[in-house]
């Protein structure tokens, strides 16, 4: 037999005496004694006999066995004749000075196997001292230095799982006693610190000349990444290996080497914690180096998904990955790839669609930023395509409905033609600045001075100059003044003047009309547009005999004198006409709305005008003592809410509480007396005739085709039409007509369009009876059901999915109260 023979026999042989002994021994000394020599086996100090081959022999084949056998026997006789103290030093100790992977993987299996005990509290308080005691960075250590002596594929996978889910296999198992140690909060910032520490061995043994692998560590750290512990890795991670990596290239060379071994299933959430957790592109590339060129899946994530795919991350990560791209010759080649790949998504009529708008403003400050990194020799090589990419994009995006789609438009190409430089021509738009266009504006000509401003104005402020001072106006006499002279003297305030005019207003309507037809006197077209809308109020048996020619005149008229409040002053003297005379304005302009030469501000007027006669009819009259049963009070309804479509939810929200019951103790409010509605016996004349001609393109005016603004206006308007015909005897035939109509357009392009679709739905849903939903749409609930369905859950728009949400609630709610009120039981004679 081999000498090395001898030595496992050896080993194999004492392990066994000394489980014999402790199994049945009741001597105390006997006991300590075999706990002592088993303990011998993993204690590597000054004074033991065992050698390094029997050492290894024990810690290949015994260990594992030696540990599972205490804690088997955790509840044994000889185990509580010893004290506490002895008990710390010889049962305890062997959980904490053997291979830690095996240590690790048998307390984890004694966790989950003892049930709530004295036992398991003892396991839970070892496995604490093993995490506490550093063992998880001599585990990660061992596997640097490849003499983890018990390695196998499926051990390795077993030790990660184990390793990176120990919160949630502790939780499963201890709550709720679980320990704050084993909380997501505090372990994995604490393994972070344990994957440092393997680092930092690392790096001392290459300066010492000894091969390391990192295999296992980055295998770790993928592993936790892809669970979702990404931020608490990174945030202790990425600044110790930003700092680390400063001024040493062998903290480089492993950072390198980490991030090349990581698996590729588990790269994306590697680099994406990464990128967020780092601050700035240098910090960047001295930890990932140039992997995006050695790494398919690195480089796919960081110039693709992060950029196109994905919008969720913050402007200083594009900065970050974008600079990062830049900041070095090998991979500015990437950098122009990111750049054209970015002009064509922000050009492409079809993204600008069916994408989010978050996502269209995400890629518009990449693009800037990519554009604002280019050097002039680049910006030249790429002229061409930058300005197909300026002008195709830019009418792609005036094209849209959106306001905010609109001004992105307008402000990249404003910086696009500013950056190449057009022989000194440049773009310039006009339009409202807010948050996000001074953002796109500030991504491609930063302030230098924008940082430094708080303190110049805080210096200003406690140092103002002698000349700051002198031109500040005086509001009051100095009393120590020794001058008496007019240029002390306080100014009167004039602001509340009233400017005299030679003009006065008319007093009556015909004047009015008179001077808006044929006076050229800004002063007194000015004046009649102001007393208009009284006048019409006023006197109703005037205002009829003039109605629609007043109304023609309104509707044909222009600011042509710049008019402060012009299109307000018109809006209400045309709303008060038709509530006044309704049918024949009523009539009027509804038929002028398909008419030819108008332009589309016009045809937005009309809409706009007819939904504030509508919503102002539907409204209780001053004085009006006509009870009616079943009335319903009118919702505040604007006529168009424009890109804010939190006003459609608002509105639907409360006619879904309007429609609730609630059961409530003690005395309640007593309910209110309905009113006369004026609309209800007129809502055909203002709904039916904006559906006649929807479908026949005009020679100015194609509904269906390019005109999607007043296409997406007019399905609003019809909506609220519906909605103010709650409980009017047409509602029902109404509601059938609408949902006919948008049927024919519900897969719309353009996303107001499909907002305004979706609200008219709402309002079909809350205003027809539940039983004329049944009898009159029985054919389409099902379709219309799917196909909101769908909407809900696939739409690129947050704001149509929470509105077909809504509509699948109304729907529902209405069905589930017809049925229950066809099941009422009856009586037979």
């Amino acid at each position: 037999m081999q000498p090395k023979d001898l030595a496992n026999a050896d080993v194999r042989l004492t392990v066994a005496q000394n489980f014999r002994t402790l199994a049945s021994s009741t001597d105390e000394k006997d006991i300590i004694a075999a706990l002592q020599t088993l303990l011998s086996f993993v204690n590597d100090g000054p004074g033991t006999t065992v050698t390094s081959a029997q050492r290894s022999e024990f810690n290949k084949a015994h260990y594992t066995r030696t540990l599972q056998f205490l804690v088997s026997n955790i509840q044994a006789d000889w185990l509580k004749k010893l004290s506490g103290g002895q008990r710390a030093e010889l049962w305890d100790s062997l959980f904490l000075k053997g291979p830690p992977e095996q240590t690790l993987l048998v307390l984890m299996e004694a966790i989950g196997e003892l049930r709530p005990s004295g036992s398991l509290d003892r396991i839970v308080n070892i496995t604490e001292r093993f995490l506490q005691s550093g063992r998880l960075a001599d585990l990660l250590w061992s596997y640097c230095l490849q003499t983890s002596l018990s390695d196998s594929a499926q051990l390795r996978e077993t030790l990660l799982s184990r390793i990176c889910a120990l919160p949630d296999l502790t939780a499963n198992k201890l709550h709720p006693n679980n320990r704050p140690l084993f909380s997501p909060q505090q372990y994995y910032p604490l393994l972070a610190k344990e994957m440092l520490t393997a680092l930092e061995r690392t790096c001392q043994a290459l300066r010492d000349g000894t091969n390391c692998s990192l295999m296992f560590v980055a295998q770790t750290f993928g592993k936790v990444c892809i669970q979702g512990h990404s931020d608490a890795i990174m945030a202790s991670m990425a600044p110790h290996l930003s700092a680390c990596t400063f001024n040493d290239m062998v903290w480089q060379r492993v950072c390198w080497k980490l991030l090349e071994n990581v698996p590729q299933r588990w790269m994306e959430s590697v680099l994406t914690g990464l990128v967020q957790a780092v601050h700035g592109p240098d910090a960047l590339g001295r930890i990932i180096g140039n992997l995006v060129l050695t790494n398919k899946t690195a480089q796919f994530v960081i110039t693709h998904k992060v950029l196109l795919l994905q919008y969720k991350y913050k402007t200083q990560v594009l900065r970050t990955i974008l600079s990062y791209l830049a900041a070095d010759r090998d991979r500015r080649p990437l950098l122009i790839q990111v750049l054209r790949s970015l002009s064509q998504a922000w050009a492409n009529p079809s993204a600008i669609k069916h994408t989010p708008v978050e996502q269209q403003f995400y890629v518009s400050k990449a693009l800037l930023l990519s554009v604002s990194l280019l050097k002039d020799s680049e910006l030249q090589d790429l002229r061409s395509e930058l300005l197909q990419c300026m002008l195709g994009g830019m009418q792609s995006h005036l094209d849209s409905s959106v306001v905010r789609i609109r001004n992105m438009g307008m402000v990249v190409g404003e910086c696009l033609s500013s950056r190449m430089d057009f022989g000194g021509i440049k773009l310039k738009f006009e339009y409202e600045q807010d948050e996000e266009t001074r953002e796109l504006l500030f991504l491609m000509n930063p302030d230098p001075c924008e940082e430094s401003e708080p303190e110049v104005c805080s210096s200003e402020e406690s140092d103002p100059s002698p000349q700051k001072e002198s031109s500040q106006p005086k509001l009051k006499t100095d009393p120590d003044s020794e001058l008496d002279s007019d240029d002390d003297l306080t100014p009167y305030d004039m602001s509340e003047d009233v400017k005299m005019s030679k003009a006065s207003q008319p007093r009556y309507l015909r004047d009015c009309l008179e001077i808006l037809l044929s006076s050229a006197d800004p002063e007194r077209v000015e004046l009649s547009l102001i007393a208009a809308e009284g006048l019409v109020r006023k006197n109703s048996f005037a205002a009829k005999e003039v109605s629609v020619q007043m109304t023609k005149v309104l509707l044909h008229m222009e600011d042509k004198y710049s008019i402060d409040g012009f299109l307000n002053l018109r809006q209400a003297t045309m709303v008060a006409l038709t509530v006044t005379d309704c049918l024949p304005v009523t009539q009027y302009l509804t038929s002028e709305f398909y008419s030819l030469n108008y332009s589309l501000r016009q045809r937005l007027d009309i809409l706009e005008v007819l939904a504030l006669a509508a919503q102002e009819l539907s409204k209780p009259v001053a004085g009006d003592k006509t009870p009616l049963v079943n009335s319903v009070p009118s919702t505040e309804i604007s006529p168009y809410p424009g890109d804010n479509p939190v006003h459609w939810r608002q509105v639907v929200e409360k006619r879904i509480q309007s429609k609730t019951k609630y059961i409530s103790k003690g005395a309640s409010q007593p309910a209110p007396k309905g009113t006369r509605s004026r609309y209800a016996a007129v809502a055909g004349y203002f709904f039916f005739p904006l559906l006649r001609n929807y479908d026949k393109p005009q020679v100015t005016f194609d509904l269906l085709g390019s005109d999607h603004l007043v296409l997406g206006r007019l399905i609003h308007t019809l909506g609220i039409f519906m909605h103010l015909a709650v409980n009017a005897p047409i509602a029902a035939q109404m509601g059938c007509a609408l949902l006919d109509f948008i049927w024919t357009v519900r897969y719309h392009t353009d996303q107001m369009v499909r907002r305004g679709i979706l609200f008219a739905v709402c309002s079909v849903f809350l205003s027809m009876p539940s039983h004329s939903l049944l009898v009159d749409l029985s054919d389409q609930l099902f379709e219309t059901r799917t196909w909101l369905a769908d909407v809900a859950e696939s739409d690129p728009d947050a704001d149509c999915r929470s509105l077909a949400v809504q509509s699948l609630v109304l729907l529902d709610e209405s069905l589930k109260k017809q049925l229950q009120g066809s099941k009422q039981p009856s009586l037979d004679s």
